[in-house]
């Protein structure tokens, strides 16, 4: 069953009651002024009492255009009051109120965020996605149109974004100026196609990660703009038949990528501006010294890919590096291949 959709800003609604509830109480005080002649607290006490449904006896006695008037007020005035109470109780037992402070709280963070990643759809593979990205650690905003959605992840402690992915004002809002990467994994192709688009357009030099479902789709996504499209029945089925054929290399591949498992995680990292490792070697900058450390590959800035590089090879800004390692090692090399030329030799 889909779940609910945000008919409006709740918060706007309750806002709008509450001023028109104000207007009427200031209406309802000046009318009584005007047409019996009482103070301003009398008129205001009689106008509350009304609109209220208290039934306290008049303050005074009231002239024929005087009891005109309070069935006026009280026909307009108590729809109001209602109108606010109703929305008054939507935000408590639907968890709108919970929707709204993290809307809220999440948009001030959103604008203090920079090289963080958006995952357009909160499903099972986008839940996936943002736990795998959490524990990198790196910074995630989710964009989702559900609101039963928008609340589940903001329980699980991330920044999101209510709206439809495929508006431009959406992804603004979720920092896409300043985000490195974009995940669209929404429920259909053309979705996710429109949102390619649509994230391609505000930020040209953004990396793209794309899901298709259907066979076909990923030609039109990568037409759209994406940099790389996921296929999960492809994956899938692939995975499923290595598990069959190579089993000891799968629970390899799985110790090192999942990130629940601490002893041995292959990462890539890539040489910063001035970094000690431009044109060195790894042999020459100690990395073979670090036994807990196997470089896999180089990919050089050019794109290509270099496989099991050897100790002697040059390396340069720009290039990444594949590696495979312990945590403590790989945070050790990552810190010393974004330091400067005047920093110590890695060890």
């Amino acid at each position: 069953m889909e779940g609910r959709r945000r008919d409006g800003d709740p918060l706007r609604h309750l806002l709008f009651g509450g001023t028109v509830l104000g207007a009427v109480i200031a209406l309802g005080t000046a009318g009584y002024v005007l047409i019996e002649g009482w103070s301003a607290f009398d008129a205001l006490y009689m106008t509350v009492t009304t609109v209220t449904t208290v039934g306290y006896r008049e303050v005074n006695p009231l002239s024929p255009a005087g009891r005109g008037f309070t069935i006026a007020l009280i026909l307009i005035g108590v729809g109001t009051l209602f109108y606010v109470l109703g929305n008054l109780a939507r935000f408590a037992l639907e968890g709108e109120l919970q929707y709204v402070f993290g809307k809220y709280r999440s948009g001030g963070k959103v604008k203090t965020l920079r090289d963080h990643y958006i995952v357009c759809g909160y499903g099972r593979m986008g839940r996936h996605i943002c736990k795998e990205l959490r524990a990198k650690p790196v910074s995630v905003v989710v964009v989702e149109k559900n609101l039963d959605v928008v609340a589940a992840a903001q329980r699980d402690g991330f920044m999101a974004v209510e709206g439809d992915a495929t508006q431009d004002h959406v992804l603004t809002e979720a920092g896409i100026e300043r985000a490195k990467g974009l995940v669209s994994v929404v429920n259909t192709d053309a979705e996710n196609v429109y949102i390619v688009l649509t994230a391609r357009g505000l930020h040209k030099d953004l990396y793209i990660v794309a899901r298709a479902g259907e066979e076909g789709s990923e030609q039109k996504l990568m037409r759209a703009g994406a940099n790389r499209v996921s296929s999960p029945h492809l994956i899938g089925g692939v995975q499923v038949a290595q598990v069959l054929l190579r089993p000891a290399v799968v629970d390899f591949l799985d110790l090192a990528t999942k990130s629940e498992h601490l002893e041995l995680q292959i990462e890539e990292i890539t040489i910063g501006k001035g970094s000690q490792f431009d044109g060195k070697t790894p042999c020459q900058c100690g990395l073979d010294k670090d036994r807990g450390l196997i470089v896999v590959g180089i990919k050089r800035r050019s794109g290509h890919l270099e496989f099991n590089p050897g100790p002697q090879v040059m390396l340069a800004e720009g290039d990444t590096l594949i590696v495979l390692g312990q945590p403590q090692s790989l945070k050790t090399l990552d810190a010393a291949l974004q330091s400067r030329m005047e920093t110590h030799t890695f060890r």
